[in-house]
């Protein structure tokens, strides 16, 4: 590898590493934010089950754009060019990876079978990131883009008294 080759893996793993959400587009465009784990070079994912992230359209040997995020301010650090690699269940690499997402999943409701059932009715993914393709700039504007339905909404307007309410809360 060549010198900015060098320096643009570096970046994306470092990046990568210190991010707790990656926002992830497959080949159709829809665009979804991920919580992963960088490990051996690549970030991994589960979802696509019974209480999991949902994946965006990730095919095994397909291609992946990744959009890194800045945990503290939220904006946009690195962008890269990924290979999805689907890992087999039961596979060595996919007990590697798994061990990895197991210690990283937040508030799972069955932490001793998750495994299990990972590899029963989820999908574990590898994100590697393309040698030579670089780092994708960072373009103009927001890149902002419409919420994707979701049965999460607000029923009712916030009501009209309580911003002065919680204000005196502050205050007192």
């Amino acid at each position: 590898m060549t010198t900015p080759e060098l320096l643009d893996a570096a970046l994306v793993e470092e990046a990568t590493k210190k991010s707790g959400l990656i926002w992830v587009r497959g080949a159709q465009g829809v665009e979804r934010a991920l919580w992963h784990v960088w490990h051996e070079g690549a970030a991994l994912l589960v979802g696509d089950g019974p209480g999991e992230q949902p994946l965006p359209d990730l095919v095994d040997g397909g291609a992946a754009t990744v959009t890194v995020r800045s945990k503290d301010k939220g904006g946009r650090l690195v962008g890269w060019q990924a290979k999805v690699v689907e890992l087999g269940s039961g596979t060595p690499a996919w007990e590697a990876a798994v061990g990895e997402l197991k210690g990283k999943r937040l508030n799972a409701p069955d932490a001793e079978t998750m495994p299990l059932r990972w590899g029963r009715e989820c999908r574990v993914l590898r994100l590697e990131p393309v040698v030579g393709a670089g780092v994708v700039p960072a373009s103009g504007g927001s890149l902002a883009a419409p919420p994707l339905p979701s049965p999460a909404i607000t029923r009712d307007a916030v009501p009209a008294g309580l911003p002065r309410l919680l204000g005196r809360r502050k205050k007192g």
